[in-house]
């Protein structure tokens, strides 16, 4: 019996605490101006009830607690929101409050320890770094300077369709359009930050050498790493028993990523001593200038994680945007004519169309802002940090809390949007999506500096492809739209596709 007494005795100080706990948490938001939550269990919080993929999980939510939620998971709260009024006064009214971002496992062990400006905190060394990549690469200016880049590589992109198309026995000939669209970006992006040429060298050239494969493998684990659930950010007391089995694969693969990115940093400091022209200076070229005046700055570390975030912050999220928007296209032929009758109204087919064009292809610009509307590529924006409690939607936000915006969630809401769940490029004449109901790339300070850059690419290569080739699905039935699992938001199932060069191209493409 005593053996037994002191059992009870333990498991009695065990349970009650807990009980109290879990009552407190569950009834302790009541009064005081927190946003309703779902039960909170011990310990784990709120994380029993999520499930992926995550922007549907916390969208569901949504419908049933409301579009603002203070949720829980493990240690660390949790301010999801897919209201355009409480996005407006986080990104705007209080912008200063929620400019830093959490430092999660995937930030520390692939942003060189938080320092990209991707996911520094904000202050001088995180506009410094922002400043850098606009001036150099983002900025209206830059983007015009390198067009150049962009255009050799979209002919790349045609000539390895023509010569494809070429060598089957003619008609529509099956294309694989995932692989192509990724080949292309990450090819742009090495030539524009680095100078590095890695596709389409020449008309016999398709697809990427050996080094660019290496990066496109690195990238692609980067991604699904940064997907999968990492527990120590939100129960930390895993590392004490040794629970770090994704940390040791975020350190592995940054290993891997830095001796990449210092391979071509190295070759860049070399090319860089017998380099004369001005115009032909990259990115990494400024920066390892900058770092012979201030080498406590720019450090190595520091050019690689420009070039990282750079890299892989544009090279997943417009391939795959591309990809959707052809899906949605071939799904709906009459709006695939109207960008195709565009193009012809304003370029015709004596050449292909270029930079200049695309701010005159309205109806074109207005397919890839739905593309994005439906499939935004960060379905769940980047979380931010709260630096300081404040209010947001009438409630109460405690100070260190992660904020995440579910732009899937509004992007589709029937009380912001007419038939949310349809594509309808033409929503964007009549002034739909011109609120903060509309955040594919973000808002406030943070917002991503690379927009103008991605839908210029994206715009560039749609328009190249329905200019050039006739476009069919494989099957009489529709493309399949079903998500698949990342934090890009991929298809599920890749695009396959029929194409053949378009009659009144034929004098433009052979000579590509």
């Amino acid at each position: 019996m005593t053996a037994f007494g002191g059992i009870a005795c333990a498991l009695f100080l065990l349970v009650v605490p807990l009980l109290l706990i879990a009552r407190r948490l569950l009834l302790g938001t009541r009064g005081l101006g927190l946003p309703r939550r779902p039960l909170c269990l011990p310990v784990i919080g709120h994380v029993h009830l999520l499930r992926a993929p995550l922007h549907h999980s916390l969208a569901r939510l949504a419908d049933r607690h409301g579009p603002d939620l203070l949720l829980r998971l493990g240690s660390r709260p949790l301010l999801v929101i897919s209201s355009p009024t409480t996005v407006k006064e986080c990104f705007a009214t209080h912008n200063l409050a929620f400019l830093n971002r959490p430092l999660l496992l995937p930030g520390k062990h692939l942003n060189y320890d938080g320092t990209t400006f991707a996911v520094a905190p904000y202050g001088p060394h995180w506009s410094k770094l922002r400043s850098i990549a606009i001036l150099q690469l983002l900025s209206p200016t830059s983007s015009s300077r390198l067009a150049h880049i962009r255009a050799a590589n979209v002919r790349s992109l045609l000539r390895g369709l023509f010569l494809h198309f070429c060598s089957e026995e003619g008609g529509f000939v099956p294309v694989s359009m995932k692989p192509r669209f990724t080949e292309l970006m990450l090819s742009t992006l090495l030539e524009m930050i680095v100078g590095k040429k890695c596709y389409g060298g020449s008309a016999a050239t398709e697809g990427l050498d050996e080094e660019g494969k290496k990066f496109a493998s690195v990238i692609e684990e980067s991604f699904s790493l940064s997907s999968a659930a990492s527990p120590e950010d939100f129960l930390p007391f895993l590392k004490w028993i040794g629970v770090n089995g994704i940390e040791k694969q975020l350190i592995k693969l940054g290993k891997e990523m830095d001796v990449l990115l210092q391979g071509l940093v190295d070759e860049r400091r070399k090319g860089m001593r017998t380099e004369t022209n001005a115009a032909k200076k990259t990115l990494v070229d400024v920066m390892l200038s900058q770092q012979e005046e201030d080498p406590q700055f720019y450090t190595d570390n520091i050019i690689k994680g420009m070039m990282s975030i750079l890299i892989f912050g544009g090279f997943d999220t417009s391939s795959i945007t591309m990809e959707w928007a052809m899906s949605l296209l071939l799904n709906h032929p009459e709006a695939l004519k109207r960008v195709h009758d565009e193009i012809e109204t304003h370029v015709g087919h004596q050449r292909l169309v270029t930079d200049s064009d695309l701010p005159r292809l309205r109806y074109l610009n207005n397919v890839i802002r739905e593309t994005l509307r439906l499939f935004p590529p960060g379905p769940l924006l980047v979380p931010r940090e709260s630096a300081t409690e404040c209010s947001a939607g009438g409630f109460h936000v405690p100070r260190g809390a992660m904020l995440m915006v579910n732009a899937y969630k509004m992007h589709r809401d029937p009380s912001l949007w007419t038939d949310p769940t349809q594509f309808k490029p033409e929503r964007f004449e009549s002034g739909e999506g011109e609120g903060y109901e509309y955040v594919p790339f973000g808002a406030g300070r943070r917002r991503c500096p690379g927009e103008a850059m991605a839908m210029k690419t994206v715009g560039l290569v749609l328009a190249s492809l329905v200019q050039c080739f006739e476009w069919k699905r494989v099957r009489e039935e529709e493309v399949d739209l079903s998500e698949g699992e990342g934090l890009s938001m991929p298809k599920a199932i890749p695009l396959e596709v029929l194409c053949k060069p378009r009659q009144a191209m034929m004098d433009v493409l052979p000579q590509l």
